[in-house]
């Protein structure tokens, strides 16, 4: 019996019939479609056929041998979701033409890794997801889901949790089915607001543990009323949704090469070089990392209504200092710029690649920040540089940055830099409710 029929008889087994085909697209949104399982080789061999022009950011023509693009299957990463009956979960690589698309983000992810694998390393990922749960209202307007979450102060609220149990329960239960290792659920810093913590895994597998993460909570919010938001800032006067991204590298013996119990910050030399490309990059990453509109209003020097704000403002990095960008703890870096609306897989690599740039190039990161940046600036003391402001200033970066957007890949970068100049732009017309009410009548 082939391997595709042993799997085809097991997934049978679990009463599996169908196979969900998910791939990214360049914003970072999973799409796909359900396909029989009886025909599992032709997806993994072949592919789920798409047409090409009908996805953000694949760059392919309306027609020719080019115009299809195929969703091809990876093996390995079949298991059944437990909130579509007979249905299995399967991640896909996009194909065109026979050959790998080089607008792929996922295949964008693993040639990066191919960088580091030539040294021996592992790059480990431990992904920190918050996200809102809201309703729309009849009239259009989003709101907090639960009407009760309206502490000043919300952080850890217990009575919050309370109320959403059944949501963050089934969460709980059905992500432990889909193999996450859960750390801790808790009510973030804004009403609505929550973090789910899971256990950290190499990068490509922590990158597609997201995209599964995000499909479930997509899933489960619905089914309770609710609606799972990754916007990075919907309340004006709350703190948004960080993706923090904590970084830690083995080599090929399993010893942590960015540690360094007895070095500065209790870091290595290469952990302080790869730190130092990651500053070096940061207004070009900021691009990806934090890719729209209302990501720049996450990243702004504001009040919060809770009274604290961890908003990574400044290009500056300490000793479990959460008032910087970057963040040296227990050996590793939190990389605190992504937020929760980045393509993950594009944002990684680009991470990735900018730190390993910072080692190549044995590049000296700043003196660490040791005091808390938002007390400084209130103090009026002059302040290390801070990130791009707005998302025309953050494209305007990476467009300036020839070193990253070589090592991501020209193809990739043209489309996504095209794609977020019409975003910027579409913003840019745009006529918002503020701006009527202060100048309508205003002269």
């Amino acid at each position: 019996m082939s391997l595709y029929q042993d799997t085809i008889t097991r997934l049978q087994a679990q009463g599996i019939h169908s196979i969900l085909v998910q791939f990214c697209d360049i914003h970072g949104v999973a799409k796909g479609k359900l396909v029989p399982l009886s025909n599992l080789q032709e997806w993994v061999e072949q592919g789920a056929g798409f047409a090409g022009p009908s996805i953000w950011g694949t760059g392919l023509p309306r027609f020719g041998t080019r115009s299809e693009y195929y969703a091809r299957v990876q093996m390995a990463s079949l298991q059944r979701l437990p909130y579509m009956p007979g249905v299995a979960h399967a991640v896909a690589d996009g194909f065109a033409g026979g050959q790998p698309l080089d607008t792929c983000s996922r295949q964008l992810l693993q040639a990066a890794i191919e960088r580091i694998k030539a040294r021996g390393w592992t790059l480990w990922v431990g992904i920190e997801p918050e996200f809102f749960l809201l309703r729309q209202g009849a009239d259009g307007t989003w709101q907090v889901g639960d009407t009760y979450d309206q502490l000043d102060k919300p952080s850890y609220d217990l009575k919050a949790i309370h109320r959403n149990q059944a949501f963050l329960d089934e969460m709980r239960s059905t992500l432990t089915e889909l193999g996450f290792e859960l750390q801790q659920i808790d009510h973030e810093d804004a009403c609505g607001q929550y973090e789910i913590n899971y256990k950290f895994d190499d990068a490509l597998a922590a990158a597609d543990r997201y995209m599964l993460f995000k499909l479930t909570a997509h899933a489960v919010a619905q089914k309770h009323g609710l609606v799972f938001s990754a916007m990075a800032k919907p309340l004006a006067h709350a703190p948004g949704s960080g993706l923090h991204f904590h970084l830690s590298i083995t080599d090929a013996q399993g010893k942590a090469v960015f540690a360094d119990p007895s070095g500065p910050l209790g870091l290595s030399a290469i952990g302080h070089q790869f730190a130092a490309g990651l500053l070096d990059h940061a207004d070009a990453l900021s691009a990806l990392c934090a890719p729209t509109v209302n990501s720049y209003k996450r990243l702004a020097l504001s009040h919060s209504a809770s009274g604290t704000t961890w908003s990574p403002v400044w290009k500056a990095y300490g000793d479990n200092n959460r008032t910087c960008l970057l963040r040296a703890v227990a050996g590793r870096l939190e990389w605190r710029l992504p937020d929760a609306s980045c393509n993950v897989y594009a944002a990684t690599a680009a991470t990735l690649l900018a730190g390993l740039d910072g080692v190549e190039r044995t590049l000296r990161a700043p003196v660490p920040c040791d005091e808390d940046l938002y007390e400084r600036f209130a103090s009026a003391d002059a302040m290390p540089s801070r990130l791009p402001r707005d998302l025309f200033d953050a494209l305007s970066a990476l467009e300036k940055d020839a070193v990253l957007r070589g090592m991501l890949g020209a193809s990739f970068c043209e489309q996504f830099l095209q794609l977020k100049h019409q975003e910027w732009d579409q913003y840019q017309q745009h006529v918002s409710a503020w701006e009527l009410a202060r100048y309508a009548d205003g002269f």
